[in-house]
């Protein structure tokens, strides 16, 4: 589904998540252009974040488009599962093998129609102010990326898009369904407005679950336009 001139495909080992880090970090670090990653769950999303906050310091504004907020530590995780620490190890506290060599500030964080969080995310949100948009506004959306950007600086962005995002109403094919998320015309809408506004660096898909074929042939259209959207040079 993701339009591209080169594919590279990570084997994962389930076993060994640093070592599939490692593997994942190679690819990224070799690769040139515009790079989409395919997951996977949003673990596959550490390098990636960790390549362009190592290629773009404190210019990079990560935008979490996410039912969930992936902000849980191994204490404060209700699963253990690692893709919901993923974006808190990227600031810098998670499992051994598994955190961000160069810290994300959660001031650089944007939060997009998140609406599923653990008592240990909110926490966190609210002690590190965390931005949030939580409805499909485009407008607000630019609005808080660029107030999360230092001043005097132009912000480089990194799309983060965890399919669940999306209302499982519309879209049924994710491990985590949330209710109330966006429809596809919003969040194509949203992530237009800040490519056409700012730098995109990068753009991570995650957490598609096949299971309909109503849902294949939904992503068939949607992904294309996404990664369109944010590889296309800025006017």
């Amino acid at each position: 589904m993701v339009p591209a001139d080169h594919h590279v495909r990570v084997e994962v080992d389930d076993d060994d998540l640093p070592e599939t880090a490692a593997r994942v970090r190679s690819a990224v670090a070799a690769a040139t252009g515009f790079v989409v990653t395919a997951g996977g769950d949003c673990g596959v999303e550490l390098e990636p974040v960790a390549e362009a906050m190592r290629r773009h310091g404190d210019r990079l504004v990560v935008v979490w488009f996410d039912a969930h907020g992936d902000l849980n530590t191994p204490a404060t995780s209700p699963s253990g599962a690692f893709h919901g620490m993923v974006l808190r190890a990227l600031t810098g506290e998670g499992p051994a093998g598994l955190v961000a060599d160069t810290p994300l500030d959660p001031r650089r964080i944007v939060l997009a129609a998140v609406r599923d969080l653990d008592p240990g995310e909110t926490a966190f949100i609210e002690a590190t102010g965390i931005r949030r948009v939580t409805g499909p506004d485009p407008a607000a959306l630019t609005e808080t990326i660029a107030s999360a950007t230092p001043p005097g600086r132009s912000p480089a962005v990194y799309i983060h898009i965890d399919l669940d995002v999306l209302d499982p109403g519309t879209f049924a094919a994710v491990g985590s369904p949330a209710p109330g998320g966006l429809q596809p015309d919003q969040l194509l809408a949203m992530v237009k407005a800040t490519a056409d506004r700012f730098e995109v660096t990068g753009l991570g898909v995650t957490e598609y679950e096949p299971s309909r074929p109503e849902d294949q042939a939904l992503l068939a259209s949607l992904v294309p336009n996404l990664v369109e959207a944010c590889a296309r040079p800025r006017t």
